[in-house]
């Protein structure tokens, strides 16, 4: 296990770029930075805090969510809003997303705010889908708080943790995007369940906050194993390098004694990790 960088305080939504390296957030401190294979961290977007998902759009920029998601092209033009919130309807903003093999988007939104106290009780929220037209539909009710989304390498079951609720549901998931019942997946014995993502072998990697480290379940539930890093806040997962057997484990500074321990770390893995895709949801002009 290396650590590549630290420095930071909620490290959030990494996301591997084959051309660049790994892109990450700061949920508190704001901003996007990335990770390059010379091992020098660059700064993508300054500012924006919340930060708590993303993925590559087809056209050059990075789809991101807190309290919104929006498309933030490279090249620094302007932000593209894709999905406001809704906050008279409990709806402060999102937390992690994933797209599908057409590149419609899944976003979890949170019904009220994990990290930023704004003064409400705790709340539900809602899965919603992002139409590669643009459109946008719930799809799923009552995650408690969101936060991993992954799909099965023949994308019939999509995976989503509800930390609040300490278990990673699953859904089967219709041609249309259409989610069918949500059942319980795992239940981890340590940790409360954060990012994920999966393997091409079908096993879900799951971060564990709280439970330094990342466990791996076979498609049946069953733990498979535990990769454990040095910091307890472990809290998303994502598979880099040429061949995706890189695995990248992000991390917070809760329980570390400072408020700038979060980390990125990295081991080499057996199993490659299946490629999340790009996201090809229409850029709707003056959005």
């Amino acid at each position: 296990m290396e650590k590549l960088a630290e420095g930071y305080s909620l490290i959030e939504g990494p996301v591997w770029y084959p051309q660049k390296g790994l892109v990450f957030s700061d949920v508190l401190r704001g901003g996007v930075f990335c990770l390059g294979s010379d091992g020098r961290v660059s700064t993508v977007f300054e500012h924006r805090r919340g930060i708590g998902g993303m993925v590559l759009h087809a056209n050059d920029g990075l789809v991101v969510s807190g309290r919104n998601i929006s498309f933030k092209p490279f090249s620094g033009s302007d932000t593209v809003l894709l999905l406001d919130r809704d906050e008279a309807n409990n709806n402060v903003g999102y937390n992690d997303i994933t797209t599908d093999g057409q590149g419609r988007i899944y976003a979890g939104s949170l019904g009220s705010s994990p990290v930023f106290d704004d003064g409400r009780e705790p709340q539900a929220g809602d899965l919603y889908l992002i139409e590669l037209d643009g459109s946008a539909r719930v799809v799923a009710k009552d995650i408690q708080l969101t936060n991993g989304l992954g799909f099965s390498p023949d994308g019939g079951t999509l995976y989503h943790s509800d930390s609040r609720r300490q278990t990673v549901f699953c859904y089967s998931v219709e041609s249309d995007g259409t989610l069918g019942e949500k059942r319980p997946f795992v239940s981890p014995d340590t940790g409360g369940p954060d990012g994920l993502v999966v393997s091409e072998d079908g096993a879900v990697w799951v971060a564990l906050a709280g439970g330094n480290g990342v466990g791996v379940y076979n498609a049946d539930g069953a733990l498979q194993e535990h990769v454990e890093i040095p910091l307890p806040m472990c809290t998303s997962v994502c598979f880099g390098g040429q061949d995706l057997k890189d695995l990248y484990i992000v991390s917070g500074s809760d329980g570390a004694g400072s408020d700038t321990a979060g980390a990125v770390f990295r081991c080499r893995t057996e199993v490659a990790g299946l490629p999340v895709p790009v996201a090809n949801v229409a850029l709707k002009s003056g959005s």
